[in-house]
């Protein structure tokens, strides 16, 4: 079975997350209402309601870093994730770990970065150098 995974989570100002997940992140908007919007992110769907945005904690040991939990985000082609960094650098965001090769020469090698929406929700970016 495939399919797409959808997650739906508080924002507290929809004009801020339009801005920051269309026009920073490049993510198509998809259906809205004056509560929430829907957007394309990186192939699957993200709903952000208005409310409170989720608690988070830097609680995962992840090699030598400590990484907010709960975080979700996206696995990409190495190509697509040096764009993306190379446009979220163009924007001056703060990254909370800026792209960095983790575990290098062993397996799992692969290139992350974490960054908070202006909400404070954690979202993760990474991509394999290898096929896992």
């Amino acid at each position: 079975m495939q399919g797409q995974f959808h997650f739906a989570y508080n924002v507290t100002d929809l004009t801020v997350a339009r801005h920051f997940y269309g026009e920073v992140l490049g993510c198509p908007e998809g259906r809205s209402t004056d509560t929430w919007v829907d957007f394309d992110f990186f192939g699957h769907q993200i709903s952000l309601h208005l409310g409170d945005p989720f608690a988070t904690a830097p609680t995962g040991h992840v090699g030598k870093h400590m990484v907010p939990m709960p975080h979700f985000g996206a696995i990409l082609r190495a190509e697509d994730f040096k764009a993306l960094a190379a446009r979220l650098d163009g924007h001056e965001i703060d990254f909370e770990i800026p792209p960095t090769l983790r575990f290098p020469g062993e397996p799992g090698e692969q290139w992350t970065m974490f960054l908070r929406d202006p909400f404070g929700n954690p979202i993760e970016f990474k991509s394999f150098t290898e096929a896992t």
